[in-house]
C-alpha cells in the first residue's frame, strides 16, 4: 500500500536518513507545521532551543568545525530567516557546511508582503553556497539530498531551503529517501593532475628554503597526516593560517605556528625568504599576505585548492593544482625525497628564539597583584587542561591572543571566526562543539564585548546542563578597536571604553557557577576549580586594559615588517 505523508513528516525522515541527530533552531509561525512532526521524532532528531536564531547558527557551525558533519539549522520566516544571515556569512567565508531550513509564507501569498515575509534566497543568494525554494511537498526528498551533498563536499559551505508553510502541510507519497552523490554540473572533488604534482614535487625537492602553508582544507579533507609525513620527509617547515592550527600537534618539530597580522614572526619572516612555497587548502587571506607587492618575492608558489575561484584572486602562483587536499597529498606524498635544510631550519628557530625573548615570555610572565595579560591567562588554562581541550575563541584581541598561546595536541582542536570575524561567535559555537564532541573539554574565551552579542546562549547550557568551560578576558573596553585607537588614532578612544555588568552574577542567574579572578595569584586555584567542576563555569579575568597583542604586522605593510610592541620593530635585515 502506498504511504500518504505530509511535507513536513517527509523532511523528518529525510533528516533521519542523512544521520542527523541535533538540530539547532527557533520555532515561529511559517515553520510550525515541520516543528509540529517533529514532536514525533524527538527520540532520533534532538533539537537544541537556542535563545535566538544567531546563537543557533552559530552552534550549529560550531558542531559542524568540531566533527566535520553537516549542522543542521531550523528557522522561521522574516526575521528568524533574517537572524541567520551573519551566521551564513560566517560560514561561508570559513568553509563551514550548514543546511538551513527556513519557513516561508504560503506560495499563493508570496510577493504581497504578507506578515513575516521576505525573499531569503536573494537576500542570502551572495553569501551560500546553493539555495532554492521547495515548490511541493514531493520536492522535499531531493532538495534535501542535493542539500546535504552539496553542503558538504567540495569547499563546504551553506546552503538554504526556503520552505513554504503550505508545502509543509500538504501531502505527497512517500516512496523512500535517496542520498544524493552525484549532481552532473557539480564536481565537487576535482582529482589532481599527475603532471602538475611532478612538478610540484620536482619545485619542493630542488628547494634550498622551501616552505608549506597549511590552511583549513587540510583539516576538511582530513589530511594531517599526511602533512605531518611530508614534513618530515623532505625537512619542510610548516606555518598554518588561523583555521589550520590544529592541523599538526602545536610541539611538532615541523609546525612553526601561525601566519598573518598577529602570526609568528618565524612564519612571516620565512614567508619573504622562502624559495618554494606550497600553499594547501588556504586563500591568501588580506590579513595572511600583508602587502601584495612585496609578498613572497623570491618564492615559487604551488596553490592546491579545491575551490578553483580562489587561485590568482590575491597571488599570483607559479602553478596551481586544483584538488582537495588530501588526494593532492596522498599523490605528492611517494614523490618527496629525503632532504635535510639545517641552515634554513636554523634560521626559523633562531626567529623564533628573537620572538619569545622579545616577546612571548613578557606577555606570559606571572603580574602578581596587578592586572593580568591575555597571554598569562591563556597560556596557564592550557597548560593546566594539558594542552588537550577544543578551543574555541570569540573575535579580537582574546582571539588573537588565545590562538597564539593555547597549544593544541589534535586535529579539530580551533573553532573560530576567522574571515568574517564575527562577534558574538564563540559561545554558540563552544554549545554546538560540545553537543557534536561531548567527550572534549570545551575551553572558550571571550572578552566582554563580544560576550555580550550572545550571552543568552547561557540559558542553552543551563536548559540542557551542558559542561563548557568560559573564560571572559575583561578589560573593560572593546579591546582590539582601542589597540588599533591606539596605535593609529592618537589614543582618540572613541565608544571603546565599557562599563560591564556582574557577569559572575548573571552567570549564576543561569545557573553557571563561576568566581571573578582579580590578580595572577589568584588564577590557578580559579582554573583548577574550573576544570574540576562536572558543569560549566565562567571566569571573570581582570585584564589589565593596556595590555596589547603583539607581534603585529601593521594595515598597508609588507608581511615580514613586525611590530614587536608599540615602539619597536624587528630589525629588517635579519640575514641567515
Amino acid at each position: 500500500m502506498e504511504e500518504i505523508i505530509t511535507g513536513g513528516e517527509a523532511l523528518m525522515r529525510c533528516l533521519e536518513c542523512e544521520g542527523v541527530d541535533y538540530l539547532f533552531g527557533y520555532p515561529g509561525g511559517t515553520i510550525m507545521p515541520v516543528y509540529d512532526k517533529l514532536y514525533d521524532h524527538q527520540t532520533t532528531l534532538k533539537h537544541i532551543l537556542t535563545r535566538h536564531e544567531q546563537g543557533a547558527i552559530h552552534a550549529a557551525e560550531g558542531y559542524a568545525r568540531a566533527t566535520g558533519k553537516t549542522g543542521v539549522v531550523f528557522a522561521t520566516s522574516g526575521p528568524g530567516a533574517t537572524n541567520l544571515v551573519t551566521g551564513i556569512a560566517d560560514a561561508r567565508m570559513d568553509s563551514t557546511p550548514l543546511v538551513i531550513i527556513a519557513g516561508q509564507v504560503s506560495i499563493n501569498v508570496l510577493g504581497s508582503d504578507a506578515f513575516q515575509e521576505t525573499d531569503f534566497i536573494d537576500i542570502t543568494n551572495p553569501i551560500s553556497k546553493w539555495g532554492f525554494m521547495a515548490r511541493k511537498a514531493e520536492d522535499i526528498p531531493d532538495l534535501i539530498a542535493r542539500a546535504f551533498f552539496i553542503a558538504n563536499s567540495g569547499r563546504p559551505g551553506p546552503v538554504i531551503i526556503d520552505m513554504p508553510r503550505n508545502v509543509q502541510v500538504e501531502t505527497m507519497k512517500w516512496e523512500g529517501y535517496k542520498k544524493c552523490n552525484f549532481i552532473r554540473t557539480y564536481i565537487e572533488r576535482p582529482m589532481p593532475v599527475e603532471k602538475d604534482i611532478e612538478s610540484a614535487a620536482e619545485l619542493l625537492n630542488s628547494a634550498s628554503r622551501p616552505l608549506i602553508l597549511a590552511g583549513h582544507g587540510v583539516t576538511i579533507a582530513g589530511a594531517e597526516r599526511e602533512l605531518g609525513e611530508i614534513a618530515e620527509k623532505g625537512d619542510i617547515p610548516v606555518a598554518t593560517t588561523i583555521h589550520g592550527l590544529s592541523a599538526l600537534p602545536t610541539d611538532h618539530p615541523k609546525h612553526i605556528g601561525m601566519l598573518g597580522m598577529h602570526g609568528n614572526m618565524g612564519p612571516n619572516i620565512a614567508t619573504n625568504r622562502a624559495d618554494v612555497i606550497f600553499a594547501i587548502g588556504m586563500r591568501f587571506d588580506d590579513r595572511v599576505v600583508g602587502k601584495v607587492s612585496d609578498y613572497a618575492p623570491d618564492a615559487k608558489i604551488i596553490h592546491v585548492d579545491i575551490d578553483a575561484s580562489e587561485m590568482g584572486r590575491t597571488i599570483n602562483p607559479y602553478m596551481t593544482i586544483h584538488a582537495d587536499a588530501a588526494d593532492a597529498l596522498k599523490a605528492l606524498l611517494p614523490k618527496i625525497k629525503r632532504n635535510n635544510h639545517p641552515e634554513w631550519i636554523k634560521f626559523i628557530s633562531e626567529l623564533q628564539r628573537i620572538e619569545y625573548e622579545k616577546v612571548v615570555k613578557y606577555q606570559r610572565a606571572p603580574s602578581g597583584d596587578n592586572p593580568m595579560k591575555m597571554a598569562e591567562v591563556v597560556n596557564k588554562v592550557s597548560e593546566m587542561v594539558n594542552c588537550d581541550a577544543i578551543l574555541v575563541t570569540d573575535v579580537g584581541q582574546n582571539q588573537m591572543t588565545a590562538v597564539r598561546n593555547f597549544k593544541m595536541t589534535s586535529p579539530r582542536s580551533v573553532i573560530t571566526s576567522g574571515g568574517l570575524g564575527t562577534m558574538g561567535f564563540g559561545l554558540p559555537a563552544a554549545i554546538g562543539a560540545k553537543f557534536g564532541r561531548p567527550e572534549r573539554t570545551i575551553c572558550l574565551f571571550c572578552g566582554d564585548g563580544g560576550f555580550q552579542m550572545t550571552e543568552q546562549e547561557l540559558g542553552t547550557i543551563m536548559e540542557y546542563g551542558l559542561d563548557v568551560k568560559i573564560v571572559i578576558l575583561n578589560n573593560n573596553y572593546l579591546g582590539n578597536v582601542r589597540q588599533w585607537q591606539k596605535l593609529f588614532f592618537k589614543a582618540r578612544y572613541s565608544q571603546t571604553p565599557m562599563l560591564n555588568p556582574d557577569f559572575v552574577a548573571i552567570g549564576k542567574a543561569y545557573g553557571i557557577e563561576g568566581e571573578d579572578v582579580a590578580s595572577a595569584n589568584e588564577l590557578p586555584g580559579a582554573i583548577d576549580r574550573m576544570l574540576k567542576s562536572e558543569r560549566s563555569y565562567l571566569l571573570n579575568v581582570n585584564i589589565d586594559p593596556e595590555d596589547m597583542v603583539f607581534p603585529m604586522v601593521c594595515p598597508g605593510d609588507p608581511i615580514d615588517r613586525i611590530m614587536l610592541n608599540e615602539t619597536e620593530y624587528l630589525d629588517s635585515n635579519i640575514e641567515l
